[in-house]
């Protein structure tokens, strides 16, 4: 990539990100200064996206940026955590176009206003290889307090926010797999784009849930996630799937509706909360998801052993691959 060189664009770009966090130290360090709020533990995760695997290339470049910081804070989320910061890792293709470096750092400043977080650091290279973009968010949590996968007990209601299967739908319409009407197009792109990290919810999941996992994978392989960490088998009523106006007009067209669910369910990217909910307290978490305007559904449940059971129509699924895997 050609123009103005590295620490050009770090000062012209990235250091703006970074003013408003004084541990950033104006990005002229090699490395940033914490300190986390007395009674409060630091909470990090990181995420790499790489062009052709986890993004189209073509895509809008600060749709990108935006994508790699939500799926990190989504992380943030799912425990509980009240985010404050970022690392950007970006390796720019070789001789590729200017308008992704602005793209970039455009993407990232409307998403700093957004969650309120500023970047703390990093690093930018090239190669002849795809663009890639490693994100480390940071986050904070009262001590002892964050939501953990092992956290679940028998009993405990599986719960969802949100709706399920729409960035599914997003990717085959943007592979041209799929044409929906307009207003559907446009709202499962969105989606597949922009998914929207769960922040608001710290604090009721804190106080109701016993466990927790960002949807990413696919509500089946990520509530067998929380199942697995927590030494439990889960049951899973796709019935009950919350789905948005969109995925409930496609799946209408669909001839074999339990293939069709099992589709959602199984896509992956939704990056919604899949929460083990103490008994008695499921009114109370949907009401404080809703007060954050976020709905909150009952899908299923916890139980001893290590089975996970699909159901659909008091039908059990055979389900060859829960969700995506990289490898």
């Amino acid at each position: 990539m050609s123009g103005e060189g590295e620490f050009g664009y770090i000062a012209r770009r990235l250091a703006p990100l970074a003013k408003d966090a004084p541990g950033a130290l104006g990005l002229l360090d090699d490395a940033a200064i914490l300190s986390v709020p007395d009674g409060r533990e630091l909470v990090i995760t990181a995420d790499t996206m790489v062009e052709g695997r986890h993004f189209l290339s073509g895509t809008d470049p600060a749709l990108v940026a935006r994508k790699a910081l939500r799926v990190n804070l989504s992380d943030l989320a799912a425990m509980g955590t009240d985010a404050f910061g970022y690392l950007s890792c970006v390796t720019w293709p070789l001789n590729g176009p200017e308008g992704l470096k602005e793209g970039f750092a455009d993407g990232l400043a409307l998403d700093q206003r957004e969650f309120a977080v500023s970047l703390l650091g990093g690093d930018i290279t090239a190669s002849d290889g795809p663009w890639t973009i490693s994100i480390t968010a940071l986050g904070h949590v009262p001590r002892g307090a964050a939501v953990l996968r092992s956290g679940a007990k028998p009993g405990d209601t599986l719960m969802i926010t949100g709706t399920i299967g729409d960035a599914g739908l997003g990717l085959k319409c943007a592979l041209g797999e799929l044409d929906l009407p307009s207003d559907d197009h446009e709202h499962v792109l969105q989606r597949l784009h922009l998914p929207e990290p769960r922040l608001a919810l710290a604090a009721a999941l804190r106080e109701f849930a016993s466990a927790c996992a960002d949807i990413s994978d696919g509500l089946m392989a990520d509530a067998g996630h929380v199942a697995r960490a927590s030494g439990l088998g889960f049951e899973l009523d796709l019935a009950a799937m919350p789905l948005s106006p969109a995925a409930s007009r496609w799946l209408a067209g669909q001839g074999d509706e339990a293939a069709a669910r099992v589709f959602l369910a199984t896509a992956g990217d939704d990056y919604e909360l899949a929460v083990a909910v103490r008994p008695g307290t499921e009114e109370a978490f949907a009401a404080a998801c809703a007060a954050a305007g976020v709905p909150a559904a009952i899908v299923g449940g916890f139980v001893e052993g290590g089975e996970a059971r699909t159901i659909f129509q008091n039908e059990v699924l055979d389900i060859a691959a829960p969700g995506f895997t990289h490898f």
